[in-house]
């Protein structure tokens, strides 16, 4: 649906910088009221050299439609602006609940369903019947949370559609530093469905541990993925759990989604199917679930 820049800019009040909520990787993104009292999200494209990004995201989801992604509801285009409008997502993003103010602290029971919520959100896009589509930036400031605390991918502007039957396309390395799969740079640049596993792979080790993706405070600073098997190697996984989560979960269940991440951020050729990815967390939950409130390892829903 394209929407006229007076609905826009009165959505925004003239892109009021209190309506500002965020920024990607193609433009910023302001909160506002349609004129038929709808909330939504509205990213700004901020330069010329992200037009293709815009008509790609546009491209992208008009078609695609699942409950963990977030919903392309219109767009803007004129000859100096444009605008992609989204449903608002009222919790933000995954980032501000593991790294932001102290008061946002997700359980473990929490952590699963955010995990699933987006895994699943992610399978949609690899098995889309009109051929893979490869997200190209998982991380978590683009999973964002909805009124339920459901998980919602977003951020298309970097996606790929592969035709059917394609395992790999060629393309350009793109994505967020920390989160590129480092076989990208090693061979000739070809974007796949593993690619987008390395990334959730290392988005679930945040969601374990709430550690930065590099931690800059070691001497020599490590990538998330390195310091995990190191903990592997000295069998001490339980020092990688998130010191909020005060060892209210399943050590089980733990133990089950650390070993996915690992294997999510392992060999390409060994790394799981996003099916697989979505099975083992589903299991990591019912786990979690069947264990009484009266026992340690318990974790609690807030």
């Amino acid at each position: 649906m394209k929407i006229p820049i007076e609905e826009i800019l009165s959505a925004t009040n003239n892109l009021l910088e209190s309506n500002f909520i965020g920024e990607g990787t193609s433009g910023k993104v302001y909160k506002g009221v349609l004129s038929n009292n709808q909330c939504v999200a509205i990213k700004k494209v901020t330069n010329d050299a992200n037009a293709d990004t815009f008509m790609r995201e546009i491209g992208s989801l008009v078609h695609v439609r699942h409950s963990n992604l977030v919903t392309l509801m219109g767009y803007c285009e004129n000859e100096s602006e444009c605008f992609l409008i989204y449903e608002l997502c009222p919790n933000g993003n995954l980032s501000e609940w593991l790294y932001g103010k102290d008061d946002k602290i997700l359980s473990w029971i929490r952590r699963l369903e955010i995990a699933i919520g987006s895994a699943k959100g992610l399978r949609f896009l690899h098995t889309f019947p009109r051929g893979c589509i490869v997200h190209r930036d998982i991380k978590p400031t683009n999973i964002l949370i909805g009124t339920n605390f459901e998980a919602k991918l977003s951020d298309f502007g970097l996606s790929k559609l592969m035709n059917l039957g394609e395992t790999s396309v060629s393309s350009e390395v793109r994505g967020t530093f920390g989160y590129i799969d480092p076989e990208y740079h090693r061979s000739s640049p070809h974007a796949s469905a593993k690619s987008d596993i390395y990334s959730y792979g290392i988005v679930l080790l945040q969601i374990l541990s709430g550690r930065k993706v590099i931690d800059m405070n070691m001497k020599k600073p490590k990538t998330l993925d390195k310091i995990a098997k190191s903990v592997t190697k000295n069998r001490k996984i339980v020092e990688f759990a998130d010191p909020n989560l005060h060892g209210e979960y399943s050590m089980e269940a733990f133990r089950l989604v650390f070993e996915l991440a690992i294997s999510c951020t392992g060999d390409k050729l060994k790394r799981p199917s996003i099916n697989e990815v979505v099975t083992k967390l589903e299991d990591a939950l019912g786990i979690s679930k069947r264990i009484e409130p009266s026992t340690p390892d318990w974790s609690k829903v807030p």
